[in-house]
């Protein structure tokens, strides 16, 4: 990567990215993911956990542990009062493990904003895929509600952007017009994931800035494993901080989710496996087509 690391020699500081998301004993979701791609690309963070699991959800049901609304909101305040504060140029947030979660997150953001008017950020509102909501509706619209309106950025995949616009999302030009509706009165860009593509058994990542409409497009993977929304979240927003265009970034980390999946996919295994593909984050290959759009009013 360039930016983080170029400003690291060119005597600047890089910023710091607070992200707030699940945490998994074993696996590659959730923080797991974010913080090990935010610091591969460079960049210091600092992890808040919303819920602690031993592992997905899609390993079967197993024990969990979720902060006590009190205590998260007081760990928050901490945070948001810590010295170190104007080092933080980018807030990530993920899976919620309650509904008062988003009220602690969003006092967050404005006191980050208020230490650094140009700090970013980034909503990934995880709560559901094709077959419906996996989270209890009050945290599904306590993302929708609280936080997407206060979002610079916003990553929902087809499904979870569905739900939060009350509209059925069967091809590319009704996800760009409920994404363009909704960047009107929330995140001025949004980055749709599990869109369709425009070739037989594609899927493609649909952009959207207030200048530019881009779409990032590769062969659909069967059964993909869980996480891939969370690499994609923390590598578009690592790119953006190094300095990159928004259809360089998506570009980029399409590219990467990519790889990184079938690379895990043709060894067999049930997880990412990011540690051994880790490559694939600062040097993705030509494996996505990208394609500017007719700009959606």
């Amino acid at each position: 990567m360039t930016g983080a690391r170029d400003s690291v020699r060119q005597g600047g500081r890089v910023p710091a990215v607070i992200v707030v998301s699940s945490h998994v004993v074993r696996g590659s979701v959730g923080n797991r993911v974010s913080v090990f791609a935010l610091e591969t690309m460079g960049y210091p963070v600092w992890a808040v956990p919303t819920i602690i699991l031993p592992w997905h959800p899609g390993h079967g049901r197993a024990n969990r542990i979720v902060p006590a609304a009190g205590d998260f909101a007081a760990l928050m305040h901490d945070v948001e009062n810590a010295p170190w504060l104007g080092e933080v140029g980018a807030v990530l947030s993920g899976y919620l493990g309650d509904a008062t979660q988003a009220d602690a997150i969003a006092s967050l953001v404005k006191a980050v904003k208020r230490r650094n008017p140009d700090a970013i950020y980034l909503c990934d509102p995880i709560m559901g895929d094709r077959d419906g909501l996996y989270v209890p509706q009050a945290v599904a619209a306590a993302q929708r509600d609280r936080l997407m309106p206060i979002a610079d950025i916003a990553t929902p995949n087809r499904y979870e952007l569905a739900w939060m616009g009350g509209a059925e999302l069967d091809s590319l030009d009704s996800i760009a017009s409920i994404a363009a509706f909704a960047a009107k009165a929330g995140p001025r860009t949004m980055l749709v994931t599990s869109a369709p593509g425009d070739a037989p058994r594609s899927i493609a990542n649909l952009l959207l800035t207030p200048e530019e409409t881009y779409m990032a497009e590769h062969p659909a993977i069967e059964n993909p494993l869980s996480g891939t929304g969370d690499v994609l979240a923390a590598l578009f927003l690592a790119w953006l901080l190094g300095g990159a265009a928004p259809s360089e970034a998506l570009r980029k980390a399409a590219a990467a989710v990519y790889e990184v999946v079938t690379s895990a996919a043709g060894r067999g295994a049930d997880e990412l496996m990011l540690e051994t593909d880790v490559a694939s984050f600062t040097q993705p290959g030509d494996v996505v087509t990208l394609r500017r759009l007719a700009r959606v009013v």
